[in-house]
């Protein structure tokens, strides 16, 4: 006989559990603490199972048998309800567990492990820290296109263009780890690609006029600071790399009987092992901070934190105090004096320039081919630079 309403208001709470049918194997157990719950009896090939559908009266009579019958047209195409719901409960808790946070730094955990450059990796936590303020807490299969649209759009509107292209290229790659993780169906980044503005290309501010790089020179000579900023400046000047390559650099790397500097690979941001040769200006510099420095790991070690290398805003920092303003000299815009000045010599030639500068050879197998070429033009370019940057700092005195 089917159930009423009034007959499930009525139903009182007794010593046991005990039940009320209705039809097509549909119940409600009413329980000694008062609560009343819908089940459903069914078998499934000769096994009794039973399938929950709330509690009364939060779940009416009403949609307690539209469940049933939803229920039993999925038992007759063959289907399972109850192995349905738990996988369904399953695949919930995960996804509450794969947020956008956890995923993302799962991510960077691989590519580390991969051999990511470090200035690489430290950009890629940055990136997740800030993504993480907003969507960090949502699961990453639950993120739309919409959503993301939003965050970035946050950041454009603050106008920090290359901040929301860079934010939405490191999204997408986390949304694409998660779908080959199968934790994800799609990438809802994907649909946004021309939706940011373009921000301008930013070129590192340097100074190219000889005249006013040996006023540098002769400025880092006369500042006064932590005795590592300030061999940090002298070298930086003579050795080409990028200021991250530079403040990571070990005692193991360097090499003073060959007098050169080995980086490897995941320091690099083309993630190829890279050598530095070393001018007796470099190594004479080196020797005196190695006295100084030759107990800790990094040979630019931190000021403050120990074992870490020294700050990314070190150079940047002490080249302001020095009166330089961003639009004068950036720690960066080394490498593209070096550059300038090596090409306007005409003594060098411009392969053994940009092998030095550890630029990326478009032709992959040209590439290849020039890898060993150069190190002995290499060699002398570096020592002519020393003595050039010499000149330059004691000429104009």
């Amino acid at each position: 006989m089917a159930l009423t309403d009034l007959q499930l208001k009525q139903a009182a709470p007794r010593e046991r559990d005990w039940k009320l049918s209705d039809s097509g194997g549909l119940y409600i157990l009413v329980r000694p603490n008062g609560s009343k719950l819908w089940r459903m009896k069914y078998r499934q090939l000769g096994k009794e199972k039973k399938l929950s559908f709330g509690r009364y009266p939060e779940v009416g009579l009403k949609e307690a048998r539209l469940l049933r019958d939803e229920a039993r047209v999925e038992i007759a195409r063959g289907g399972d309800p109850a192995r349905r719901k738990r996988e369904e409960k399953v695949a919930a808790l995960i996804r509450a567990g794969d947020t956008f946070e956890a995923v993302a730094y799962e991510y960077i955990a691989k590519r580390e492990a991969e051999g990511l450059a470090m200035a690489t990796l430290v950009k890629n936590n940055w990136l997740a820290s800030v993504l993480s303020k907003s969507i960090g807490h949502r699961p990453v299969a639950e993120i739309t296109p919409h959503e993301m649209l939003l965050v970035l759009k946050r950041h454009e509107r603050e106008g920090t263009y290359e901040k929301a292209k860079r934010l939405r290229s490191f999204a997408s790659r986390v949304f694409r780890y998660a779908v080959a993780t199968l934790r994800a169906e799609h990438d809802p980044c994907a649909p946004l690609r021309g939706a940011l503005i373009n921000p301008k290309p930013k070129h590192y501010a340097a100074i190219t006029d000889p005249a006013e790089l040996g006023g540098l020179l002769r400025a880092i000579d006369r500042y006064e600071g932590n005795h590592t900023t300030i061999y940090a400046l002298k070298i930086a000047p003579h050795v080409f790399v990028r200021p991250g390559e530079l403040r990571h650099a070990e005692w193991d790397e360097i090499d003073f009987a060959e007098a050169v500097w080995r980086i490897p690979a995941g320091k690099m941001k083309a993630r190829r092992p890279h050598a530095v040769p070393l001018s007796t200006q470099v190594l004479e510099l080196l020797l005196q901070l190695r006295d100084l420095n030759g107990g800790s790991r990094y040979v630019f070690r931190s000021l403050h934190a120990r074992g870490r290398p020294m700050s990314e805003n070190t150079l940047t920092a002490a080249l302001r105090r020095m009166g330089y303003s961003g639009d004068e000299m950036t720690a960066h815009g080394l490498r593209a004096t070096a550059s300038t000045l090596l090409n306007e010599s005409g003594l060098w030639s411009h392969d053994a320039i940009e092998r030095a500068l550890a630029h990326q050879d478009q032709n992959v197998v040209r590439g290849i081919y020039h890898r060993g070429q150069h190190w002995e033009e290499r060699v002398r370019m570096a020592q002519w630079w020393s003595e050039h940057l010499d000149e330059l700092r004691i000429s104009q005195c």
